[in-house]
């Protein structure tokens, strides 16, 4: 799907473009410490009629989790000047789109970091701090696209789900 400035804001084309087996899920919270918190929970309460298996359910909130976190530490580094993060999720067969859009500051290169394996055969105390969360959003996912439209960054998420057996 293309996106305009010019027909609306970008954030009223997704969330009216989609058809779903559950109402389209579209929420913003604010930058910041409760960020990812807040809307992992918002998230799976709209889900929650999806039955989703533990296990898709737990990949769903941990490529959330993580792709937030970047966004807070990365997109808006000030926590004085965070801004709005808007979550758009649409139910489509067998998976979720989800579509994560902020103003922050761009991704470096305009892309998405590579993502590699961390190294964890190394002693406790050589363990790096960070680092795991591109590895575990691109190994979780089945499709991650980011592009950057004017001053909005716009990450996009396809995340296989199972239905109907929650335990």
């Amino acid at each position: 799907m293309n996106y305009s400035i010019e027909n609306g804001s970008l954030m009223e084309q997704f969330a009216m473009s989609h058809h779903a087996t559950i109402p389209n899920i579209h929420f913003t919270v604010q930058s910041g410490t409760f960020a990812a918190r807040e809307a992992s929970e918002r998230l799976m309460t709209g889900l929650a009629p999806l039955k989703l298996a533990m296990e898709a359910a737990g990949n769903v909130e941990l490529i959330l989790a993580e792709a937030l976190n970047n966004i807070v530490e990365h997109g808006y580094p000030d926590p004085q000047n965070g801004g709005p993060i808007s979550v758009f999720c649409e139910h489509k067969d067998d998976c979720l789109q989800i579509k994560l859009i902020d103003k922050g500051i761009p991704m470096p290169n305009g892309q998405t970091p590579i993502g590699l394996a961390v190294d964890t055969n190394v002693d406790f105390m050589d363990l790096p701090e960070g680092g795991f969360g591109w590895f575990i959003i691109k190994d979780l996912a089945k499709e991650v696209m980011y592009r950057r439209v004017d001053d909005t960054n716009l990450l996009d998420l396809q995340i296989a789900i199972s239905e109907g057996a929650a335990n």
